[in-house]
């Protein structure tokens, strides 16, 4: 199975795409949650997915997704479970001594149910990492598809766009 390069995959995770401007507008404003308590939920499962992904341990991290995993890139193209496991493995590996983080952006958040299924979580998050010793920082949109099954929460689909 082909993998994605290294280059595509920075792309995917970290500053080196232009910076999103962060709504201002009362307009814009992130509407109250559907459900609160499917909205905490996700919130928990987004916080404890990226907790995994800032201390780069993989074995966590991929628990979170689904075996049938599509990754859409504006920019990378698509990528399988396996291409972006493989990826995270390659990105930790080159950033493991520069540090490499996620944030997600207050107030972006949104979460509506998927009938049947599960839920749909867009928001922006920033991600950081140290590149030629400085800081190298950016903002970015995303979407992710959650599934129910069994009891258990997994994103089946990613859409990061916007870049």
């Amino acid at each position: 199975m082909k993998y994605l390069p290294l280059a595509t995959l920075l792309l995917l995770f970290t500053g080196a795409c232009a910076p999103v401007r962060p709504a201002t507008t009362a307009a814009s404003a992130t509407p109250p949650p559907v459900s609160p308590e499917l909205y905490r939920t996700i919130a928990r499962q987004d916080s404890l997915m990226f907790v995994a992904f800032n201390q780069q341990d993989v074995a966590k991290l991929q628990t979170f997704f689904a075996e049938d995993l599509e990754f859409y890139h504006d920019k990378g193209g698509l990528a399988d479970f396996q291409q972006t496991m493989q990826g995270f493995r390659n990105l930790f590996e080159q950033n493991k001594t520069t540090g490499l983080n996620r944030q997600l952006v207050p107030g972006t958040l949104e979460v509506y149910p998927i009938h049947n299924y599960g839920a749909v979580e867009t928001y922006q998050h920033r991600f950081c990492h140290v590149e030629n010793g400085r800081d190298d920082c950016g903002t970015f949109k995303n979407m992710m598809v959650w599934r129910l099954r069994d009891g258990r929460w997994q994103v089946t689909r990613v859409v990061s766009y916007g870049h």
